[in-house]
């Protein structure tokens, strides 16, 4: 297949569409179910190549959940404790411990549910039967992979009433040095960014506290490689083999800080036993739960615990999660790993980032105020390493 025609491209009124490879080459992939649109393919692309670079970095299958052309997370196939199962939906899923793939879109999938909604998933190996059981039940328009089990390819083609888009990609593909995309009917041409983001990369710690573990590394590289892929300004933290909070796309970088470490924060709040434990109605769905689960942790709490409300989901009303418990609870949090697409330019994002247990940071630095930013790392005892390279991406 040399090219592909699509419905549209980014909305309805945009056609004609299509993808194709310019020197005429046979495209990459196979559609092997649906029929995927413009952004489907962005989402596609960029989300293949971040599990692909995750599984080359660190040697462990990884698996993202995209939403419009950024990662809400993406993970590595670690086992999960039976707090995070809960947590993340996931509790009754038979033999999710024996597969590394599925515990790792598990894992990116119940980090930010509510963001995952509709997701495009990527995967960095062969498709299996768990993990497309784990698929089939979630609202998603799409997954692309290297290869699907037969019988994994056939629970996946059940979903939509067999309009699924299921794409396979080939893992041996190398796209071309140089890219080019237009804007305005105006040709913009670069360098791919082919830059590899190892260990290497977080040697150069300029913090008084060196002491950084191995657990960390793989953290702060999960974080960076999810940047590479993410609408800038981003920043990303991370724990446990999993990126636990995207801010994507804001103009201050500041702001990244805030929004990721909101959505890092509720990840953690999710797990407490107050979360765990409310007395959903057999009747309320995952995603109203989800919703639910939000507005109980939030400031409006009242929307789900108010006289008249509550009942819609609950079968007795909860206890309120009070802001001084919430606080407590996240006093509790360390060893988070925190990423930046670029350097921070004020020490303000430490302090933010300090209120969600973050311990380690990578950040290329460079600021005028690399200093004011080392004290505040020192300040709270944090570990930062400049790596020196800037990963935005538009």
């Amino acid at each position: 297949m040399k090219e592909f025609e699509l419905k549209y491209g980014c909305n309805p009124n945009q056609k004609p569409s299509k993808i194709y490879m310019t020197d005429g080459t046979e495209l990459p992939i196979e559609i092997l179910s649906g029929r995927p649109g413009y952004i489907n393919f962005l989402d596609a692309f960029n989300s293949w190549q971040l599990v692909k670079e995750i599984k080359e970095a660190l040697g462990m299958p990884a698996a993202t959940s995209f939403k419009h052309v950024s990662p809400t997370s993406a993970a590595v196939g670690i086992k999960m404790s039976d707090k995070l199962k809960k947590a993340c939906f996931v509790d009754d899923i038979e033999g999710l411990d024996e597969s590394p793939l599925a515990t790792a879109y598990a894992r990116a999938r119940g980090t930010d549910r509510m963001s995952s909604f509709g997701d495009w998933i990527a995967l960095s190996d062969v498709c299996d039967v768990t993990t497309a059981k784990l698929i089939k039940r979630e609202v998603s328009d799409g997954v692309i992979a290297p290869g699907y089990e037969p019988e994994a390819l056939e629970i996946l083609k059940s979903k939509r009433n067999g309009n699924y888009n299921i794409v396979k990609i080939d893992p041996n593909y190398v796209p071309a040095p140089i890219e080019t995309k237009q804007v305005y009917g105006i040709t913009f041409e670069q360098g791919r960014n082919n830059f590899e983001i190892n260990n290497a990369l977080l040697e150069n710690i300029v913090t008084d506290n060196k002491e950084m573990t191995d657990d960390a590394k793989r953290d702060l590289i999960i974080a960076l490689i999810t940047l590479k892929y993410t609408q800038s300004n981003s920043v990303c933290y991370a724990v446990d083999g999993q990126a636990i909070g995207v801010g994507a796309g804001q103009q201050s970088r500041i702001h990244c800080t805030r929004l990721a470490g909101n959505k890092a924060d509720i990840w953690h709040l999710r797990q407490h036993d107050k979360v765990l434990n409310l007395p959903f109605l057999d009747t309320v769905g995952r995603p109203d739960r989800d919703n639910t689960i939000d507005v109980y942790i939030s400031d409006e709490c009242d929307d789900v615990l108010a006289e008249g409300k509550w009942q819609k989901y609950f079968s007795e009303r909860p206890e309120p999660f009070t802001k001084e418990e919430q606080k407590a609870y996240l006093a509790t949090i360390k060893g988070v790993a925190l990423g930046s697409d670029a350097f921070f330019p004020f020490g303000d994002n430490i302090e933010r980032a300090s209120k969600s247990g973050v311990t380690y940071i990578a950040e290329p630095g460079g600021s005028i105020r690399d200093d004011n930013v080392i004290e505040a790392c020192n300040n709270h005892g944090m570990v930062m390493c400049f790596t020196g390279m800037r990963l935005f991406h538009h």
